[in-house]
């Protein structure tokens, strides 16, 4: 049995901390939660990132809820990734009953029902704020990084950016990219390699069928105008609350692609448009990305190289990443060395691999005098999880086997009509929602090609017409009418006189 003061002590020095927190709950020994021994976490180290991680049904989501309860109430804005569904219930006030009110004393806390700040986003045509991006605002480097690009095509799609920075022709939605790549391949050819070298036909076919891929998983849906302006991910509420925006993702379970582009984009405009702020007190903004494996397992290798660059500066300018997984091993391992929080709920050992998989798990957590970690990740409780986090000067914290607090927000999701009521309120859907179809690349190369067209119509039916002129005036020439008879007379004659019918009448003998 481990020494229980001993414990106590090792839990109150390293979840202690100078700075704001927030009590997540209390420590366990033995299966007992000891008094006193709270784990708090530190706001000031969120933008170093976190892991939460589990087997389905042991509280993943329910951490995820609590952590953003926090979050908002400490006024820093909140952004999750819905990709189940279950998380519009941090919109209504919770309710407590027996387990709640016995899991609260144990904690030392009180349980205050609360409806959190939300903003509802889509992807899609589910409602909510329309979230949209303009091709030119991807740069020729990540749009081919989402499309899987060898060095020779991606160098083809920067020479057609640049091209269509030169000439004007706005990227704003896909039409646009695939109506530029098919004019350079064809009318437009010459005077793009005059100006910028010769092109591969091969190259364009193939980022064309890459392009038409990525419109196989609805990207025209997110690619196009009105632009989301990210500042509006950190809006503070009136209260002073931060804001909780729900991406509603639900729709794209089957469509990783689209996802992973999405995210990426997002993490990228975050990483460009925020100045540099090194460590706050507090984060800008939290992101949480639950189902993490669905930008993992579909993404290419450039695309987790760039996700894994971006993870690693983003913390700089005030952003905090969290993702949110059945296993640690689904998250890459260069990604997952860049988390320092790490909530681990229980994983199940029915097979060998999993067994495997366990072992693994146990040895990325701090090595611990109390627990034996991978007996213990198959015994952790629904609601439990092991916790271990950076302290302020950026050290891991002992491992602990932490109790968590229930979220204080409703523990389900909101119906259809509590939605369309959150929806109806928003401060931004009409902005984001609105239809623009300004003139871009499309309308800009189907006008000049029509143009042409009827340029060169016009000038075969101005040379069709001058030519039955010229014709016209050469026949109504006397001289040419005066040769034709003649011409006409002497060919007649040549045909009577070949059948015996022409020539010269014979005299009579009388």
């Amino acid at each position: 049995m481990a020494d229980t003061a001993q414990f106590l002590q090792a839990v109150k020095d390293g979840y202690t901390f100078k700075g704001e927190s927030y009590k997540i709950g209390r420590a366990l020994l033995n299966g007992e939660v000891v008094p006193d021994a709270d784990v708090n976490l530190p706001f000031k180290t969120l933008n170093r990132h976190g892991l939460i991680a589990g087997a389905t049904g042991t509280g993943k989501t329910k951490t995820l809820q609590v952590l953003s309860e926090g979050l908002s109430d400490a006024s820093i804005p909140v952004l999750l990734m819905d990709i189940k569904g279950d998380l519009s219930g941090i919109g209504a006030a919770g309710a407590t009953n027996d387990k709640i009110a016995e899991r609260c004393q144990k904690l030392g806390i009180e349980f205050k029902p609360e409806a959190y700040p939300i903003e509802f986003l889509t992807l899609s045509e589910e409602k909510g704020t329309r979230l949209r991006a303009t091709v030119s605002e991807f740069g020729p480097v990540l749009f081919s990084k989402i499309l899987n690009l060898n060095d020779t095509q991606g160098g083809f799609v920067a020479l057609i950016f640049k091209y269509c920075d030169d000439n004007k022709l706005p990227l704003v939605d896909l039409k646009d990219f695939i109506k530029v790549l098919q004019y350079v391949s064809d009318e437009g050819k010459a005077e793009l390699e005059k100006n910028y070298g010769k092109i591969s036909t091969s190259s364009t076919g193939t980022i064309l069928r890459k392009v038409i891929e990525l419109q196989q998983q609805g990207a025209d849906l997110f690619f196009g105008e009105r632009s989301f302006d990210v500042e509006d991910l950190m809006r503070i509420n009136s209260d002073g609350r931060g804001m909780v925006s729900i991406v509603r993702v639900t729709d794209l379970q089957d469509r990783p692609k689209l996802f992973s582009t999405f995210m990426l984009q997002l993490l990228a405009e975050l990483y460009a448009s925020l100045p540099e702020a090194g460590d706050l007190e507090k984060p800008k903004l939290v992101l949480f990305i639950d189902e993490a494996h669905l930008i993992f397992n579909e993404a290419s290798t450039a695309l987790l190289d760039q996700l894994e660059t971006i993870v690693k500066l983003i913390r700089s300018k005030g952003v905090g990443v969290f993702f949110c997984t059945q296993n640690p091993m689904d998250v890459p391992a260069p990604i997952l060395a860049q988390l320092g929080l790490k909530v681990q709920h229980a994983l199940r050992a029915f097979t060998a691999a999993d067994r495997k998989v366990i072992r693994q798990t146990a040895e990325n957590y701090p090595l611990s005098d109390f627990y034996k970690t991978d007996e213990l990740l198959t015994q952790v409780g629904i609601g439990e999880a092991l916790v271990t986090m950076l302290n302020e000067k950026g050290i891991p914290t002992p491992l602990v086997h932490c109790m968590l607090r229930a979220p204080q927000s409703r523990m389900d999701v909101l119906t259809d009509a509590e939605i369309n009521s959150i929806t109806a309120q928003s401060k931004i859907a009409a902005h984001y929602n609105e239809v623009i179809d300004s003139e871009s690349a499309y309308e800009i190369l189907a006008q000049k090609l029509n143009d042409a067209a009827e340029r060169t119509a016009q000038q075969a039916e101005e040379k069709t017409t001058k030519r039955g002129a010229a014709e016209k005036g050469f026949f109504d020439n006397p001289i040419v009418k005066s040769i034709a008879r003649t011409a006409g007379n002497t060919i007649v004659r040549s045909l009577l006189g070949a059948i015996g019918l022409g020539g010269r009448r014979k005299k009579g003998l009388f």
